[in-house]
């Protein structure tokens, strides 16, 4: 447990307890148990609600005024997975657009670190929903992104997710893009 633990917070912290418990499926009390284990050989912080947080030593944070360019997101993404509270990246309006009540989550366009839209490759390029107005400096990261994407799926299945089309009908979208 304290190995899962380790390497955990290697790959998304610092984080809490409930966060680590969140993403392994396991109980808190187990988890909490690993963390005291280890507390020697963990960094302690206090998070912007108060909660305690905990880290690696050394651990790398990016300086808060770090760009956070535009992605596209996979389907079921770790980094949209690995908290309790969600909200740091997934704003509580695009929630219920973004996951879905069986678990499943949808291939995300992030904007500045948070989710902005959803997306899936269509024949053509990629279908980008927006549920809000972006940048052309946004839509020019998209792209790029889009870009890369198109060709490292060109050997592939071009509708992989067409199975999940019909959560595609009716999105909110500000504006709707095949890039």
């Amino acid at each position: 447990m304290q190995w899962l633990v380790r390497r955990y917070l290697e790959g998304f912290g610092p984080a809490t307890v409930q966060d680590i418990a969140q993403f392994s499926t396991i109980y808190r009390p187990p988890v909490r148990a690993a963390v005291t284990a280890l507390a020697d050989s963990l960094e302690r912080f206090e998070g912007p609600d108060g909660a305690e947080l905990f880290d690696v030593p050394g651990g790398l944070f990016p300086r808060e005024d770090s760009p956070a360019p535009p992605r596209l997101m996979a389907m079921w993404d770790s980094v949209l997975l690995a908290y309790a509270d969600r909200g740091r990246i997934i704003p509580a309006d695009y929630r219920k657009l973004v996951m879905r009540s069986n678990g499943d989550v949808l291939p995300t366009l992030l904007v500045d670190g948070h989710v902005a839209g959803v997306w899936r490759p269509v024949e053509g390029g990629i279908e980008a929903t927006a549920f809000k107005k972006l940048s052309k400096v946004d839509w020019g990261g998209l792209e790029r992104e889009a870009r890369a994407l198109v060709k490292f799926l060109a050997e592939r299945e071009p509708t992989v997710y067409r199975r999940y089309a019909r959560w595609w009908k009716g999105q909110p979208g500000a504006e709707v893009r095949v890039i």
